[in-house]
């Protein structure tokens, strides 16, 4: 089970990401937010169209941000930010008023986007071992 001397990925001491990386995440960050607060407005636009545009492109970004980065963390940090914004929006302000309506739309969209996120953090591109294409063990 040698890959170069290497060890296994659990065994090797953890690291502080490098200052590239945490400026990416930082960037799917605040897309994922800017991504929430576009996809809840237009949900509201054009029912089902709109609906299905706004999840599209959550997943796009969502599954997009692991390829990116190559890892999980990528597709966690935009969905941070989708989940912080759309969150905020939902709060009511003094006056009474809030973004999102009561109708079936809107929670859709809310879990619906809660279950992509879910969806790509956890099958999007995972770290795979380095080495050659054989099996390892052989």
């Amino acid at each position: 089970m040698s890959d170069g001397g290497n060890g296994s990925l659990l065994a090797q001491p953890l690291r502080p990401p490098s200052a590239g990386r945490t400026a990416a995440l930082v960037g799917l960050f605040l897309l994922g937010a800017v991504t929430g607060l576009a996809g809840a407005l237009l949900q509201a636009a054009w029912f089902p169209g709109g609906l299905l545009l706004a999840l599209a492109g959550a997943a796009g970004l969502f599954l997009g941000g692991a390829y990116a980065t190559g890892g999980r963390g990528g597709a966690v940090a935009p969905a941070a930010g989708w989940v912080v914004a759309v969150l905020l929006l939902t709060t009511t302000r003094p006056e009474g008023d809030y973004l999102f309506g009561a109708g079936g739309s809107s929670y859709l969209y809310l879990l619906g986007g809660m279950a992509l996120a879910v969806i790509c953090a956890t099958v999007g591109a995972g770290r795979q071992p380095r080495g050659g294409p054989a099996r390892l063990g052989k």
